[in-house]
């Protein structure tokens, strides 16, 4: 039976997370997973497993998510994406469809994944708190020092146990990732953006890195400690784990292509 890849954009502030929650004594909580489910089987009027490769948690948000089922489909491929996300709530889309070999895993097969932390910061009275986009930032009131911030996120870089940067209950047999980079930057004159892309993450492990960036760029952790801190294994010595609204996932990659066609609409919006 033919299997399908979807790239899958959303705002996650209404969401419990992506993957699917059914308590036994209470109604299900509403996730991504369960409402891109409920979707794929209303179209295609069979029961679907829609299998994504990233567990992201309650009010972290997507451009980027991947996802995988497998089904009879009898809609054109170019038209897949559209008549999903025409079945779905305003606050998910899906971006992207895509025919992929039948062994296609999107959690086993994928070789990166990027993250961005979005904050917004300040200490002057006249600047106030984000309104209309506060579901997507994090907003701070401490002016924050960019080339503090910087130094510190070259020091990321690498292939090392980062247990320093992982809450206790990671639930991960090994703590060991492959930090490819991590930037900050400011596209604007009170906005820093915090990007990590690595082999893999542990659980809250970005939003750690965020909270130790930000501390760097406060003045409160030395960038030319970050080392140390990544030698001691230790989460004590790292930043706070930062809230949820300000991060969003935005690619996962796959090497090798997977697709065994693409259609040449849809691209992720930004």
């Amino acid at each position: 039976m033919p299997r399908y890849k979807l790239t899958i954009a959303y705002d996650g502030t209404d969401f419990h997370g992506w993957q699917r929650q059914e308590p036994a004594d209470a109604p299900a909580l509403r996730t991504v997973q369960g409402v891109m489910q409920e979707a794929v089987t209303d179209l295609l009027r069979q029961k679907v497993e829609v299998v994504g490769a990233s567990r992201t948690d309650s009010g972290v948000h997507a451009i980027g998510q991947v996802a995988a089922f497998t089904a009879d489909v009898r809609v054109p491929l170019e038209r897949l994406a559209q008549a999903i996300t025409a079945r779905l709530p305003r606050d998910v889309q899906v971006v992207r469809a895509e025919r992929v070999h039948d062994s296609f895993s999107p959690i086993g097969d994928a070789r990166s994944k990027c993250y961005r932390y979005t904050i917004e910061h300040t200490s002057h009275p006249h600047h106030p708190r984000p309104l209309f986009d506060r579901n997507l930032v994090f907003a701070t009131p401490h002016t924050l020092d960019l080339a503090r911030m910087q130094e510190a996120a070259g020091h990321m870089i690498g292939t090392y146990d980062c247990a320093s940067f992982a809450q206790i209950d990671h639930g991960r047999a090994t703590t060991v990732r492959s930090v490819l980079d991590c930037v900050a930057r400011s596209p604007s004159p009170r906005r820093i953006e915090i990007e990590v892309a690595a082999s893999g993450f542990l659980y809250n492990m970005v939003r750690i890195i965020a909270g130790t960036l930000l501390e760097a760029g406060r003045g409160r952790i030395d960038p030319a400690d970050l080392p140390r801190i990544i030698q001691a294994r230790d989460r004590r010595g790292a930043g706070p784990t930062l809230p949820p609204q300000g991060l969003c996932l935005r690619w996962i990659w796959y090497g090798a292509a997977t697709a065994l066609h693409t259609p040449a609409e849809g691209t992720p919006c930004d």
